[in-house]
């Protein structure tokens, strides 16, 4: 199957749970494919937590999940080692231990927990003593998190936010999105998600995304842009060359389940609020939004 038509393939059962949101959908099917994390931002009920389940039943992906909590400990992610009757040592697994991981709302845990998911995030491995673990292949964490005016949130540190690809905001849905929920509750006991695709195709995506091309005036755009984002006179802190590596990545694979052999700048420019909104510190004082600031660089700039 090719990937256009796998992701399709994986659309169509996600769609079973979910009304609307096909862009979501699109950008978590990408960060999965691009071999990156995704920040799913959104109030609690928009079904953020059903779209990543539905997504690891259709690619039969094992599935852990993580709830954030303000006690949530590191052992309560990774596991601990442990005495059997025998007096030999023994491994606890965690729930990281998985394909897909939902972290749900990972802003309400501290921040010492959540910075111990540096490693699994950036290296695919955790630490355990003196022991160092590989995670499951693929591995993919789909972390949730709450606005900050909800109360008990906190801002994520930015070397972790820093960590994901992408954070796709997830809004409330239109009424004819939520009177098609309602259907689709009332029918939900007699739908299943088809298994459609596997975790060995997921890994051949990954790999073809190194043959997607970059063309030079998609190289430059990146650039561009990212490098705007440091001059805007409301942005404390702009995208870093992080970035740039991210909507590259993003971008192929993007072109990629779109069937196209390489990176258009359009692709860059759907991308833009995912890659850059959680990267980019905004003055307080400013009156300006980031996503505002985001839209006007990419109205803005041009290739030359």
């Amino acid at each position: 199957m090719d990937p256009k038509t796998a992701y399709e393939a994986v659309l169509a059962e996600v769609k079973k749970k979910i009304s609307g949101k096909s862009d979501v959908i699109k950008l978590l099917f990408t960060a999965m494919v691009a071999n990156g994390h995704i920040l799913l931002e959104g109030v609690p009920g928009v079904a953020k937590t059903t779209m990543t389940k539905a997504i690891a039943d259709a690619i039969q992906a094992s599935f852990g999940r993580i709830q954030g909590t303000p006690d949530l400990e590191f052992k309560d992610i990774v596991g601990y080692m442990y005495m059997d009757d025998k007096n030999n040592l023994q491994l606890k697994k965690g729930p990281i231990f998985t394909n897909i991981l939902l972290i749900d709302e990972l802003n309400r845990a501290p921040p010492r927990t959540t910075t111990s998911l540096l490693e699994a995030l950036e290296e695919r491995q955790v630490t355990l003593g003196d022991s160092s673990l590989p995670l499951e292949k693929p591995f993919i964490a789909m972390a949730t998190q709450n606005p900050l005016n909800i109360e008990g949130t906190t801002p994520l540190p930015k070397v972790l936010a820093d960590r994901f690809l992408m954070r796709v905001a997830v809004e409330y849905p239109s009424i004819e999105e939520e009177q098609e929920m309602l259907r689709i509750k009332e029918r939900e006991s007699s739908t299943e998600i088809k298994k459609v695709l596997s975790t060995k195709d997921i890994l051949d995506m990954q790999a073809m995304v190194d043959g997607i091309k970059t063309p030079e005036e998609v190289i430059k755009y990146i650039t561009l842009v990212v490098n705007a984002t440091r001059k805007d006179l409301h942005v404390v802190m702009g995208g870093s060359p992080r970035a740039e590596i991210s909507f590259m990545r993003a971008g192929k694979a993007l072109a990629l389940i779109n069937g196209n052999s390489e990176v258009s700048i359009d692709d860059i420019k759907f991308l833009a609020r995912p890659v850059l909104s959680h990267r980019i510190v905004v003055r307080s004082t400013g009156g300006v939004g980031v996503n505002g600031i985001i839209d006007g660089i990419i109205a803005s700039v041009k290739v030359e």
